[in-house]
């Protein structure tokens, strides 16, 4: 199994650093949050991501890919229902497409809960045709740089819509591309009514990104999450891709939460 640390874990750290750190700690690849990069992510060029590549590669790292895709700009949405802002929300997510492919990444993990929730005021089911248009459009310009769109289900605290693997699973099978697959969190999942493990078995086909944490917001192994059976169902599943850590809770500090979890994690793999 290979493992990645996602980056903006090293608040206020040069990215170069990040990844000679990162690398140094034992993982293999580096996921990266856009707005750490540029506050406004349509400015990163395409130059400036081969360059940020480069940098990782250097380092001894992979560019796993991109996550906490709608950050900035925060008006972007996936299921608006105004049709200009749908159309930039289309615009950008190709432009992180191509950015991600500039980098060397392959994945990019779709998350983003205020920028999906399906206000009351609007209908549900038009609400969810408009997120596959959406995402059917962005998938055709991540199909041709062979960069994968995984959707992230998250817990309904921070979103109405996608909170189950399961429904996740049916928008993707609407979308209906090789581009659209699933991504699963530790911290997310612990949500779901079903067991991890179960969750896990039951998405096996779709699954293309795993992210590594606690519902405590830290790193995997510092809460009261099992990972034993987690480990057991993803080679059950015989899961190829990553296993990212990212936490929400950046104490004590970066080199900290990068020691512990790939220690965690190695011994966890192991066995």
């Amino acid at each position: 199994m290979k493992f990645a640390l996602c980056n903006e874990t090293y608040v206020g750290w040069d990215f170069d650093v990040t990844c000679e750190h990162i690398a140094s700690s034992g993982y293999d690849g580096v996921e990266i949050a856009p707005f750490t990069l540029n506050e406004d992510p349509r400015e990163i060029g395409e130059s400036d991501a081969t360059k940020i590549g480069a940098i990782a590669e250097s380092a001894g790292l992979e560019v796993v890919g991109l996550h906490w895709l709608l950050v900035k700009p925060a008006w972007l949405h996936l299921t608006t229902d105004d049709p200009l802002l749908q159309k930039d929300t289309v615009n950008f997510g190709r432009h992180l497409v191509r950015t991600c492919a500039a980098m060397n990444g392959k994945v990019m993990v779709w998350g983003s809960p205020k920028q999906r929730t399906i206000l009351p005021e609007w209908n549900r089911s038009d609400a969810i045709k408009r997120s596959v248009e959406t995402l059917s459009k962005i998938c055709e310009t991540a199909l041709e740089y062979d960069v994968t769109i995984a959707m992230e289900p998250l817990a309904e605290a921070e979103t109405n819509f996608l909170n189950t693997a399961e429904e996740t699973i049916e928008l993707i099978n609407k979308i209906d591309s090789p581009a659209c697959r699933l991504h699963l969190d530790v911290k997310a999942m612990s949500d779901e009514q079903k067991s991890i493990p179960q969750i896990i078995t039951e998405s096996s086909d779709y699954i293309a990104h795993f992210h590594a944490n606690d519902p405590n917001l830290k790193g995997p192994g510092t809460g009261e999450v099992e990972y034993g059976p987690i480990v057991e169902s993803l080679r059950s599943a015989d899961y190829q891709g990553y296993v990212s850590v990212e936490v929400f809770d950046y104490s004590p500090d970066p080199e900290t939460i990068a020691k512990e979890s790939i220690t965690f994690l190695k011994e966890a793999f192991s066995k």
